[in-house]
């Protein structure tokens, strides 16, 4: 049977609510007695109850982290940054996947009750309506990259309208005229936002140029498919710019398969800086999301929530992006021509 707490009482002489203040860290006890308590807990090889425990100390020293997929190197940095700071509080992640439907968040939030101390939510096809019908009020949260419109939780996002906005300003100073884009899903704020950067800087940049955009769902295989699709145009495009890396790199096999040499006949370019992207041949030119910290970020950011600690006014904090100019991007002939900032 296993050790109980009882048990340890008994080899350490000691009474139950001694024990669980020893092993909580609470409460006054002389040093002679802790040691005499996590000896006999040692002797006998116990392993608190995590269900007791949190019913004793009302934490469960875990946090929530529901993603809408984990699926690709971006999901992966996400919680590398999460994991990162969780080991320095001694907290344990408890990860969940909404597989981007409502519903499934929906139950994913509530699944979380009771078992977690604060939550990190990131749902880009969601309002606060949703959040707030399935988070109790009582819940420390943190959203990323989430849509809502009131100011009940604090928010990161990324600067996904001026990182597409600056990358079509690149292709352009490099003389590329037309440029098409490799959208994302359409339901999808981050995706909404880059398609939006994308033809406001073309607009302004190229007036009188019209936008060719590519279908696309932030998968590798959506990527190839666009490929395919741009061989098969009459006039194709000398710049194409993917809405995420992962399409960049689906689009440029397809490319390669059909002997259309990146940079040469065509430039190619992404959005995130997944850590595949400069490993690819050639090196993707891409718009850097400091992907890993905005996980950190949020993270820090719940932690006073779940300590009682925090008093910051709610606000919503927007992460900036910048272009990686590496070898994918811009042929080597083609002339600069000065672009206005935007």
């Amino acid at each position: 049977m296993a050790v109980t707490i009882h048990d340890v009482a008994d080899a350490a002489q000691v009474s139950i609510a001694t024990v669980s203040r020893v092993l909580n860290g609470v409460g006054n006890v002389t040093e002679a007695t802790r040691r005499k308590v996590t000896k006999a807990a040692a002797r006998l090889s116990y392993i608190p109850h995590g269900g007791a425990r949190s019913l004793s100390t009302r934490r469960t020293n875990c946090i929530g982290a529901v993603l809408p997929d984990l699926h690709d190197e971006f999901f992966s940095e996400l919680i590398r940054g999460i994991d990162r700071v969780a080991r320095l509080h001694t907290l344990h992640l408890l990860l969940s996947c909404s597989h981007s439907d409502v519903d499934e968040l929906a139950a994913a939030l509530r699944a979380m009750q009771g078992r977690v101390d604060g939550l990190l939510v990131m749902s880009p096809h969601v309002d606060a309506e949703v959040l707030s019908q399935n988070i109790p009020p009582s819940m420390p949260t943190v959203l990323m990259n989430t849509r809502h419109d009131g100011d009940r939780y604090p928010s990161f996002m990324v600067d996904n309208y001026g990182g597409a906005r600056a990358m079509v300003q690149h292709l352009v100073g490099r003389g590329h005229r037309r440029i098409a884009l490799i959208a994302g899903p359409p339901a999808n704020f981050d995706s909404c936002e880059r398609l939006r950067g994308y033809v406001d800087a073309l607009a302004e940049l190229l007036p009188g140029i019209s936008p060719q955009i590519l279908p696309g769902d932030f998968t590798e295989q959506s990527g190839h498919r666009a490929g395919q699709l741009l061989l098969s145009m009459a006039s194709r495009p000398d710049a194409v710019f993917a809405a995420n890396d992962m399409m960049a790199i689906g689009c440029a096999f397809a490319l390669n398969e059909a002997g259309v040499t990146v940079p040469d006949d065509l430039a190619l370019a992404g959005f995130d800086d997944i850590p595949i992207a400069r490993c690819v041949s050639p090196p993707l030119t891409t718009v850097r999301v400091r992907i890993a910290e905005l996980g950190e970020l949020a993270l820090e950011r719940l932690l006073p929530a779940i300590s009682g600690s925090g008093q910051e006014k709610v606000c919503t904090q927007t992460l900036g992006t910048e272009v990686v100019v590496r070898s994918s991007c811009g042929r080597k002939q083609a002339p600069m021509i000065a672009v206005r900032q935007v």
